[in-house]
């Protein structure tokens, strides 16, 4: 007896599900936390150095940045979501969501305390750790981008 629902086929199509309903997820949930004001805390350190968005903190402060933040994710995360129903639309959300990932990668440049200091070869900090996770979500983005790709030019 052969186990043909176990196949790499299989699996990869699975995965590629994941994918996407994950990184829709995630933007979707974080975009709705930049309205809490505990986010708006915690994404203080990561602007304030940040040479771009620095100067948005002093445009339109950081309660409304956090907020503009949050509203751009969950669009993200929603047009990522729609795939199937609108491959077009996914584009522009994974398109949107490869560029915030490396632009919250480059918060790994500007952000103070990334880097643990007298231990030797380079060590992430905590904060180091929470932003290299977005090289996974970068990749996400990357692939779902080219999967609405394809869609889109199927239709």
């Amino acid at each position: 007896m052969r186990m043909q629902f176990i196949s790499a086929k299989n699996i990869h199509t699975v995965g590629r599900s994941v994918i996407r309903s994950a990184l829709a997820l995630n933007l979707v949930w974080i975009g709705r936390l930049k309205f809490e004001d505990y986010e708006v805390e915690n994404i203080r350190p990561l602007v304030a150095s940040s040479p771009l968005f620095s100067l948005l903190v002093d445009k339109l402060g950081e309660k409304q940045l956090a907020r503009l933040i949050g509203v751009t994710e969950i669009a993200m995360g929603s047009l990522i979501a729609v795939q199937p129903l609108n491959p077009r639309a996914s584009v522009l959300g994974s398109l949107g969501a490869v560029g915030m990932f490396a632009g919250t990668l480059s918060f790994l440049a500007t952000t103070p305390g990334v880097w643990q200091e007298n231990h030797g070869a380079p060590k992430l900090s905590m904060v180091g750790q929470f932003l290299v996770k977005d090289s996974v979500l970068l990749g996400a983005s990357l692939v779902t981008l080219a999967e609405s790709l394809q869609a889109a030019q199927r239709r």
